[in-house]
């Protein structure tokens, strides 16, 4: 099969995302947390079947912020799981030149996307953060 990339769509996060996130043992992020209710963001698929995902937070400053990547833990073949992560990645950063901006951030914590994101040429900033949130 071959790749594809969609916008998400009012379903995936029900329907897919929360799974991916629960199912890598992750916090699942609330609908309203993330852009556009759910719908901010990308994903890939192999035919029918989804890949990965992710979300893109857009600012009004040159900053647009990419994060809550996911993917299938069950989907395994290789290289297209490599590649799906790298082009939905490289997508998003796209996506943030298309709309303006100048810089694009991420704030990760898994050791092999880290990788990828310096493999598209991201550089590391300050390592020693603590992620702070607050429900207003």
């Amino acid at each position: 099969m071959e790749l594809t990339i969609r916008p998400l769509n009012e379903h995936d996060y029900d329907a897919i995302l929360c799974k991916w996130w629960s199912d890598w043992g992750w916090v699942v992020p609330q609908k309203d947390f993330l852009p556009q209710d759910g719908t901010g963001g990308l994903m890939i698929l192999d035919g029918d079947i989804p890949i990965c995902a992710g979300f893109i937070y857009t600012t009004n400053s040159g900053v647009a912020w990419v994060d809550w990547i996911v993917s299938s833990k069950t989907y395994r073949k290789k290289p297209q799981r490599k590649n799906a992560i790298e082009w939905l990645i490289g997508s998003l950063e796209d996506l943030a030149k298309r709309t303006g901006h100048k810089y694009v951030y991420a704030l990760i914590k898994h050791k092999g996307l880290v990788d990828v994101y310096e493999k598209l040429g991201f550089v590391q900033g300050d390592a020693y953060t603590t992620e702070l949130i607050k429900k207003l």
